[in-house]
């Protein structure tokens, strides 16, 4: 029997090293983007590295009154999010060693044109940058599929089953919620990540932190920046 294994997780903004890397691990990428949009998370800011510490990027969304709105639902409430963002970045990896290799591509990815939706300009993000590193995963939508069943397990062994797949690789953090049984139960295997042993990459200003976006990756170490995601099937950067 064929194997085919699936992730399903919300979409997150410029995500770090790790997403890229449970991406790479799948064979289909399921964005749960139904899911409930939660404040100071991931799902609209990051962290990059600075001279003076760690410093968040936020994309400003709509949020007053909206406590039940869903991810894929959340609307961008400002436009020049995109200027403040992409001069952060400029002004503090400037001095990165493959800066410049990469300017234009994401200065194009900030400035190139706006999303209406944060779902949508998270999947453009991830999208992009799962072509710069050669990450072929297919990438699709909770709602792509139907997701009238009830419970957080039985909502992804749903999703599982209509994607075809026999393995589920998860998160860590979702054993707190996940029936495993109910998942062996219906011929499903649960694997769990491992964010840990990533190997330490030069960065410009120390000390070393793993958890920051990619683009931090990306900017310190260029084509090697395969070496540091860990996939068992390697992505490697293309060739510009």
């Amino acid at each position: 029997m064929k194997t085919k294994k699936v992730a399903i997780i919300q979409s997150n903004y410029i995500p770090w090293k790790g997403y890229f890397d449970i991406i790479n691990k799948v064979d289909e990428f399921i964005l749960y983007d139904d899911a409930q949009y939660t404040r100071r998370d991931w799902r609209n800011r990051n962290k990059i590295k600075t001279p003076n510490g760690l410093q968040w990027l936020t994309i400003p969304v709509e949020v007053k009154g909206k406590y039940n709105q869903k991810i894929k639902d959340t609307i961008i409430s400002e436009f020049n999010w995109t200027k403040k963002h992409w001069n952060a970045i400029k002004f503090n990896y400037t001095n990165s060693k493959y800066f410049y290799e990469f300017k234009d591509f994401f200065e194009e990815l900030y400035l190139g044109y706006q999303e209406k939706y944060l779902s949508l300009l998270n999947y453009r993000f991830i999208i992009e940058i799962n072509k710069l590193l050669n990450i072929t995963t297919q990438i699709s939508w909770s709602m792509d599929y139907d997701l009238s069943v009830v419970g957080n397990t039985e909502k992804l062994i749903h999703l599982c089953k209509q994607a075809k797949a026999n393995i589920y690789l998860s998160g860590l953090s979702a054993k707190n919620y996940i029936d495993e049984e109910l998942f062996n139960e219906e011929g499903i295997g649960v694997e769990w990540m491992d964010y840990s042993n990533y190997p330490e990459y030069r960065q410009i200003y120390p000390p070393f932190e793993h958890r920051v976006s990619i683009i931090d990756l990306i900017f310190n170490e260029g084509k090697n920046a395969q070496q540091f995601i860990k996939s068992e099937r390697k992505a490697q950067i293309n060739d510009r």
